[in-house]
């Protein structure tokens, strides 16, 4: 049974499975859905064409599927689609998509978003990433899966953070993060691999060696972009470790499919 306090505003065109909470003076709009175990606290506004998957949990003042800043938009009813298990905490706000994209903003699943956090139109987050406070992205920007941004980064449009990746706190980042490496600066650089989250997260000794020798190509022996993306797709080749090959690949792939170019 849905646990609604007497003075939300919830349109009655709205679809909210039978167990979702909704605390006081919240406003759930009437394209909104929330699926199971959903929690919407005190104060935030769910609107716009917006789908919650299963057990997300919105914390107070968070303002969610509002219009795009964007200038161009012209009311067209373009979407956010949030997957299930997501923490999005106070004063968040993640605005739908627009026509001139694919006409949505999507974050995946388990994804930890904390307060103030920004996520622009047609922002695609994956799974397993964590914004720190005040974290801001604009539009367009890709995040990959369990990638993590500092309090107080800003992200510049159209850029793409490759999963594992790390932003530090107060950087500023205008241009592509390849997989597994860490950036920070006020215009944001290259500082290594990131070698403790891979641990955590079962990367074996061999595939992250192989990795911190990929980023010694890209950034330390010297060789343009051009070459370095060769030189590495010639370590992809070489590599007879499936899953250290498949790490390989995900750098040699991402650099390969840069349009504003990598940090360097």
């Amino acid at each position: 049974m849905a646990t609604i306090h007497a003075s939300a505003i919830i349109d009655p065109k709205a679809q909210l499975a039978d167990n979702v909470v909704i605390g006081p003076y919240a406003v759930i709009g009437p394209h909104v859905s929330l699926g199971s175990g959903c929690s919407i606290g005190s104060h935030s506004v769910i609107e716009g064409h917006t789908t919650l998957g299963q057990d997300n949990r919105i914390g107070h003042f968070a303002a969610i599927g509002g219009e795009p800043q964007d200038m161009k938009y012209r009311g067209e009813p373009t979407q956010l689609i949030i997957g299930d298990r997501n923490t999005i905490r106070e004063f968040t706000t993640i605005h739908t998509g627009t026509a001139q994209d694919q006409g949505i903003t999507r974050i995946g699943n388990d994804n930890w978003i904390m307060a103030y956090v920004h996520i622009a139109h047609d922002c695609q987050i994956g799974n397993h990433t964590i914004f720190s406070s005040n974290a801001q992205i604009a539009g367009h920007v890709e995040v990959g899966d369990w990638a993590i941004l500092g309090g107080m980064s800003g992200v510049h449009q159209f850029v793409r953070i490759g999963a594992h990746a790390m932003l530090g706190g107060a950087s500023a980042l205008v241009q592509d993060i390849p997989p597994f490496v860490m950036a920070a600066g006020d215009k944001a650089g290259p500082h290594g691999i990131n070698v403790e989250g891979l641990k955590r997260r079962g990367y074996l000794p061999e595939a992250i060696m192989e990795l911190r020798n990929a980023y010694k190509v890209l950034y330390k022996d010297g060789l343009s972009f051009e070459d370095a993306k060769v030189a590495i797709d010639a370590m992809v080749k070489k590599q007879t470790d499936a899953k250290t090959q498949e790490a390989l690949v995900q750098f040699h792939q991402f650099l390969a499919a840069s349009s504003r170019g990598i940090i360097r």
